[in-house]
């Protein structure tokens, strides 16, 4: 069973958005990340902010397209699950860590944010209704 079909598969909750909704959202989700976290890169290869700044960016853009393998590659719930909690994580401390140098970035991500909590609470809880049952 292609990815796909196996997602389309998973229980959901009731709240969950059609899966026709992530293509558009994420596509001006990674035009916000294209042009901020190309800045803040920007930024710290010319030496105008910390180098170290743009580490949870880093960090951030390798853990979100590794959500995408883990989830429909792997077809690992509780992969997907670990790694958008860190996806969270790091997204949050990329926004502190960049608000002394360039807050811009830090507010351009706000929608980037939003979505990140929403999808965490939608995997953290497709994760749970999906869990292997034990045998009694």
């Amino acid at each position: 069973m292609d990815s796909y079909h196996w997602y389309l598969q998973l229980k959901k909750p009731r709240w969950a958005p059609p899966a026709s909704l992530f293509g558009p959202v994420w596509s001006v989700l990674y035009l916000i990340i294209f042009v901020s976290f190309g800045f803040v890169f920007f930024n710290a290869a010319t030496s105008t902010i910390p180098w170290v700044v743009a580490v949870p960016f880093a960090l951030n853009l390798v853990l979100n397209f590794s959500f995408t393998y883990f989830q429909f590659g792997l077809k690992n719930n509780r992969l997907a699950s670990v790694d958008i909690l860190l996806v969270l994580i790091t997204l949050i401390w990329a926004l502190i860590a960049i608000w002394p140098y360039l807050s811009w970035v830090s507010f351009i991500n706000l929608p980037y944010l939003a979505w990140v909590l929403f999808a965490t609470a939608l995997q953290l809880t497709i994760t749970y209704l999906n869990r292997p049952h034990s045998p009694v």
